[in-house]
């Protein structure tokens, strides 16, 4: 079975201005329909939380922070805003659109799940759970002319989201809440373009993910061809989580840092975060593969469960010199949170097998709108995808991982710079 191509934007441009206008020129339509869902999103949790929001105010105080950090992705949000033909304000709100909810007080429930597994050949992806209103609001991408190529996907209008760079530096993203959340930051969707456009290392990655003054919470997994570790970020700081001793990386929507869990608001708020990651860590503790093994792209389904204990957590900011964000040698085995010569790469087919969850399961991973119900609370994954750091490349389903098959995927390779 073979599913409609979404989508995909082919970006360029030599400065990061032209760049956005390249986007804002290719998507003008697009970006136009998901900012009227946005801008209906804002207003309707707000009043449901009996909050008002001064939107443009609120995004206009999120460039400023961006603009002290990187100049350069406000210049390209610039762009986008000219090539769209929008006011500046509304391609800063989309941008924005984790903190001026958090702004909102929105509930999250549904959000996404994240699965990585380190060895020779280290892989993962994720579902990304979103509101089926913007079912339509998204694109796969390439983008080139910055310092690093890089593909992914990501919502109309935003600069980047989940995506793997030329040098093999891979994200994937997963919101948290936190007490102190609010919109005075670095937005958490820029933080994850400059990481794709300029990183050219996992260290460079992780440095840039805990040197990023944001205001409200994510967890940024970075995956590369022999590592992997989860960074992270809330107003009270950083934090970087390793890999269990057998390679794994389970992430769902709560800290797993004790510094950062003391403020912990999501799974306060709506504790299925937990159950979805009780059920995945069950089922990665008993997932197949063999010494050194690795599965094909095609890959053999395999619901078969796993467990992961949180290993080698250190506050950013902590680390000893001379060794890596983990407080281990970088070099060796040992820096990626396991012995490498234990596991298998994880391929779609037992990605899929994995994330296949729903609610008679234990849990729901694999997320379903109801047919009814106000903006803002039909929850639905909107795509699933697979990362290879070691090819450059990602694969993409478009909807959740119950439907995927072999025909379902589309390929998307790192362009060079």
């Amino acid at each position: 079975m073979n599913s409609p191509r979404r989508t995909t934007l082919r970006i360029t441009g030599d400065t990061p201005r032209r760049r956005g206008e390249d986007r804002g020129r290719q998507a003008r339509a697009d970006i136009t329909r998901a900012w009227q869902v946005y801008e209906e999103f804002f207003t309707t949790v707000a009043a449901g939380n009996a909050r008002t929001l001064d939107v443009p105010a609120l995004a206009l105080r999120t460039v400023k922070a961006a603009r002290a950090w990187a100049p350069e992705l406000v210049a390209e949000m610039e762009g986008v805003a000219e090539g769209a033909g929008m006011p500046f304000w509304t391609i800063a709100a989309l941008n924005a659109r984790t903190e001026i909810l958090a702004e909102a007080g929105a509930p999250r429930t549904g959000e996404c799940s994240t699965l990585v597994r380190v060895g020779p050949r280290t892989t993962g992806g994720q579902c990304w759970d979103w509101h089926q209103e913007l079912a339509d609001a998204w694109h796969l991408q390439t983008v080139a002319g910055d310092a690093q190529g890089f593909a992914g996907i990501t919502e109309h209008g935003i600069l980047a989201k989940i995506g793997v760079n030329e040098a093999g530096v891979g994200v994937l993203f997963n919101i948290l809440g936190h007490a102190d959340d609010a919109a005075t930051g670095v937005p958490v969707h820029l933080v994850a373009r400059q990481v794709l456009g300029t990183a050219g290392s996992f260290a460079e990655a992780v440095g840039m993910l805990t040197g990023a003054p944001v205001s409200a919470s994510t967890v940024i997994t970075v995956v590369t061809a022999d590592r992997a570790a989860s960074v992270e970020l809330a107003p009270a700081g950083s934090a970087v989580v390793a890999p269990d001793d057998r390679g794994w990386l389970v992430r769902t929507n709560h800290f797993l840092a004790p510094a950062l869990a003391a403020g912990e608001l999501r799974g306060r708020r709506e504790p299925e975060t937990y159950d979805r990651h009780r059920l995945l860590t069950e089922r990665v503790l008993t997932h197949g593969g063999g010494p050194g093994t690795e599965e094909s792209d095609a890959g053999t389904s395999d619901a078969g469960t796993s467990g992961l204990e949180t290993a080698g957590l250190e506050t950013a900011g902590l680390e000893t010199a001379g060794r890596d964000a983990f407080g281990r040698h970088p070099s060796g085995p040992e820096a990626s949170g396991r012995d490498a010569s234990h596991g298998a790469a994880l391929g779609p087919e037992s990605l899929v097998g994995l994330l296949t969850a729903h609610r008679d399961d234990g849990a729901e991973v694999c997320c379903h709108a109801p047919a009814e119900g106000r903006l803002g609370s039909r929850w639905a994954t909107l795509a699933t995808v697979a990362v290879d750091p070691a090819e450059r490349r990602l694969r993409v389903h478009d909807g959740g991982p119950c439907s995927a098959g072999p025909g379902t995927w589309t390929p998307l390779t790192a362009p060079r710079r």
